[in-house]
């Protein structure tokens, strides 16, 4: 999210063990979040990563694991992401290796799970396919299947 007004700010954290490079891990969410196809909608929204302090929301990359304690109660079954609160969990199974549900490139799914669960902190419900063939919303729950639409990482694409 970039453009005008004051940014909102937010912090990413990572697990420690989980063999990630947190600061990469860093620079792709900001990637995603700074690009105009997501939750800025095309600059009418800044956003900026922050060390600590007062923030509207985290970005937190957890074990299976952790993911599961921090998204109860939840059933997220040591596989699927959350939004909890004002934290986005990713699960780190699914940074590392997508979900075949998904059906779209590694990269794509990262900035899909990063645009979804931030959704949710920002307050945005999920959204079913609006039609066979049609790219899924990001709220659709596209890790577990795309019901006929297509995979489509970004809110504003």
């Amino acid at each position: 999210m970039s453009g005008p007004g004051a940014p909102t700010a937010y912090v990413v954290e990572v697990e420690g063990g989980l063999g990630v490079d947190a600061r990469a891990f860093a620079r792709e969410v900001d990637r995603v979040l700074t690009d105009p196809r997501s939750w800025g909608a095309g600059g009418r929204r800044a956003v900026r990563r922050v060390s600590g302090g007062d923030v509207v929301f985290r970005v937190t990359l957890a074990s299976p694991t952790t993911a599961d304690g921090l998204c109860a109660p939840l059933r997220t079954n040591g596989y699927f992401s959350c939004a909890s609160g004002s934290r986005a969990v990713l699960n780190s199974a699914r940074w590392l290796t997508g979900a075949d549900a998904y059906g779209g490139g590694l990269a794509d799914y990262r900035a899909y799970l990063v645009n979804h669960e931030v959704g949710h902190v920002l307050g945005r419900g999920h959204e079913p396919c609006p039609g066979t063939g049609q790219r899924a919303p990001v709220m659709l729950q596209q890790s577990k299947g795309l019901d006929g639409c297509v995979a489509n990482s970004w809110p504003y694409p």
